[in-house]
């Protein structure tokens, strides 16, 4: 090699090493950002809020015109509804990653379904709200309950957990596929047998990311599910809810003394991040169960 050619090389290498540094440290710079960011939410929360926290506020309804008391029914009518939606999207989600990863055809129609579950994703929060009172509140005649809700919710985060359950899909090796055929087993036994197990915990990833979403909705359960005040807690899918997203809404825009309910409003809020994160926590653990077994 000639030393011109080799002085060229070293060029090359060096502008990628320095290409690379500058990407990593992009990166990384990012990461502190959203780091910052919800610390900085956390702080401001904790600091405004914590001196609503106490057990009574946890375990008790709301008193006095909500300006006293607790949030227990919105609490339990947040996780009803949380719930409720995993349950609805995740199963449906999966199933739609698994026909468009393992059994449609490459071609137009394919795309034509990718393009609107990109856009599904899109679409506003208060619009999903008005397709649930149309559809379930109103059509199928649910009323205004948990399951109107948490079906609401669903729909609302099928897309996240379609597109992260497709991804789980395509990362499996074709290898194993492959094995599975080879050894006699069906399309479906090896789909059910050793590519869901092993897309299994990065799947859970989406559904982490929809359970947030759902957790913190306000504008798709207005409609559909929660309710301005109610003390007893539901005992069936079609009861009302009061739930920890609405609540904070009513709080701050519809009180009878929005000031006095300041710090009402702040401890709603800590109380639902820590719900949010609390939930997440769980599944994330569930997940490294998982990936420890695989």
């Amino acid at each position: 090699m000639s030393q011109s050619t080799l002085q060229l090389a070293q060029h090359i290498s060096g502008r990628r090493k320095y290409s690379q540094s500058v990407m990593f440290y992009l990166f990384r710079f990012a990461a502190i950002i959203n780091a910052l960011a919800l610390m900085i939410i956390l702080f401001f929360l904790i600091k405004n809020g914590w001196r609503a926290i106490n057990w009574t506020f946890l375990t008790q309804p709301p008193i006095d015109s909500m300006t006293r008391g607790g949030i227990f029914p919105c609490i339990i009518g947040t996780v009803y509804l949380s719930i409720g939606a995993m349950l609805v999207a995740f199963p449906l989600g999966t199933a739609s990653a698994i026909y468009l990863n393992e059994y449609a055809r490459q071609g137009v129609v394919l795309r034509i379904i990718r393009f609107g579950i990109n856009n599904l994703a899109g679409v506003p929060s208060v619009v999903f709200g008005l397709f649930g009172l149309a559809l379930f509140v109103t059509w199928m005649q649910m009323g205004v309950s948990i399951l109107a809700g948490a079906l609401t919710l669903g729909f609302l985060t099928l897309p996240v957990i379609i597109g992260t359950a497709e991804e789980a899909l395509r990362a499996v090796p074709d290898t194993y596929r492959e094995a599975s055929l080879g050894l006699g087993a069906t399309k479906w036994q090896t789909i059910y047998r050793v590519v869901l197990p092993a897309a299994l915990p990065s799947m859970l990833t989406g559904g982490i990311l929809a359970l947030s979403r759902a957790a913190g909705e306000t504008a798709a359960i207005m409609f559909t599910a929660a309710v301005f005040y109610t003390k007893k807690v539901p005992t069936s899918v079609f009861d009302q809810v009061m739930a920890l997203p609405y609540h904070i809404y009513v709080l701050a825009t519809a009180g009878t003394d929005i000031e006095q309910t300041r710090h009402l409003q702040y401890g709603t809020a800590l109380v639902l991040i820590i719900l949010v994160l609390g939930m997440n926590l769980i599944a994330i653990v569930y997940r490294a169960k998982l990936r420890r077994n695989r």
